[in-house]
């Protein structure tokens, strides 16, 4: 199967100006000039991207596949999440986590939700664990969790700086980074862990002792939600200045922002302006998290969900409102999260590179077409595939 893209203004995530992209069945062929296509060859299908800007296929490093939330009781649990929502939100690399509840919600049930977003047609991946220290593997232990099943790679989200942690000491933490830099070595994967952090006074303490004072480099941990107090976002910064990579988190509802809290596509501009390396910021969405609804006195209404849509929401904020470039922007869902989370085949548009694209309209950057593993699934900004139940 032979699928060629052309005269398409190609974001690599660099732009590369307009070329032609060729697809040969789930890999990424070549990029060129001009593609003369013989009369008579083998079926070639073509796509016209005249108007459009194609970009790598998104990696959403931190969604809740199996639902979340459930911290106002039983019955605010979130749903699982569904294939349409994620690829019509131009992601084609996901990330399932377990929340707060690691008793109701399984290692079990996560990877199996993992393997059938892979059966329906995106790439799919977990981390295993919780918010709870310590970690409740699948296997007998992280190591064992990195090296036997195929779907784990890192640990998370384990939650520090929160009143909803298990208030773990440094020790224990630093075990559990520990095992999964170990881990990762030994099963070739990024073997990262993913830290949850809250609005305690702690902050990312344990994480700047980690790279002060061990051997561990600080590429073994991506902390998130960075961007929920000014506070939490300015040690975020120096942070990254030292070395280490930090996630914003896109979910939020604009109306119901806490004090100091801030829009990730603005946080990014901010990042930006005050000198981090963009190679070290991360955007991921929560997406199926619960997120509060509240009134305009401020009384809890009801609980919403966090949306995977949020994820490519705030990076076309960041770039219309806060003109960040597109080259840049676009890095923090596809190069930069390939890169954290060592998925090789992933986050560029390179020759034998997955054959996964997001194409917008070049006039308003909105989603028209998505392609995962070779296979468009998505045309016109509507899913045109349909999960096993609808």
């Amino acid at each position: 199967m032979i699928t060629v893209i052309k005269n398409i203004n190609v974001y690599a995530p660099e732009n590369m100006g307009k070329k032609d992209v060729v697809i040969v069945n789930d890999k990424i062929e070549g990029i060129y000039d001009n593609v003369n296509i013989p009369n008579n060859f083998v079926e070639i299908e073509t796509i016209d991207g005249e108007g459009k800007l194609i970009f790598p296929g998104f990696l959403d490093c931190h969604v809740h596949i199996i639902g979340g939330g459930g911290e106002g009781g039983f019955k605010t649990r979130t749903p699982e999440i569904s294939i349409i929502s994620l690829v019509e939100a131009g992601i084609t690399t996901v990330v399932g986590c377990i929340g707060t509840d690691g008793v109701c919600r399984s290692m079990r049930a996560l990877i199996a939700k993992a393997k059938g977003l892979e059966e329906e047609g995106i790439t799919s991946y977990c981390y295993t664990g919780s918010y709870e220290i310590p970690v409740k593997t699948i296997t007998e232990s992280i190591k064992g969790d990195f090296m036997m099943v195929d779907k784990v790679i890192g640990v998370g989200e384990v939650a520090l700086s929160d009143h909803r942690s298990s208030q773990a000491t440094y020790e224990d933490f630093v075990n559990i980074v520990a095992q999964a830099r170990v881990g990762g070595i030994l099963s070739g994967k990024a073997g990262i862990v993913n830290v949850h952090l809250g609005d305690g006074a702690r902050r990312l303490e344990y994480l700047f002792k980690v790279i002060e004072e061990t051997e561990i480099p600080p590429t073994q941990l991506l902390p998130t939600h960075i961007n929920r107090s000014d506070k939490l976002f300015e040690v975020g910064i120096d942070y990254a200045k030292k070395g280490g990579f930090i996630d914003l988190t896109t979910s939020s509802d604009p109306r119901f922002l806490e004090p100091g809290e801030l829009r990730a596509g603005e946080g990014l501009a901010l990042l930006l302006k005050k000198g981090v390396d963009i190679k070290h910021i991360t955007f991921s969405s929560d997406g199926n998290g619960s997120m509060p609804v509240f009134d305009d006195s401020g009384k809890l209404i009801g609980l919403g969900i966090c949306s995977v849509k949020t994820l490519y929401g705030e990076v076309k904020e960041s770039i219309i409102e806060h003109k960040v470039p597109i080259e840049e922007a676009i890095k923090v869902i596809t190069s930069n999260v390939a890169e954290v989370l060592k998925l090789n085949n992933k986050g560029r548009i390179e020759s034998g590179r997955d054959a996964d694209f997001v194409i917008v309209n070049e006039e308003n950057l909105d989603i028209h077409t998505v392609i995962a593993k070779g296979k468009v699934v998505v045309e016109e900004g509507k899913a045109i595939i349909k999960p096993t139940f609808e």
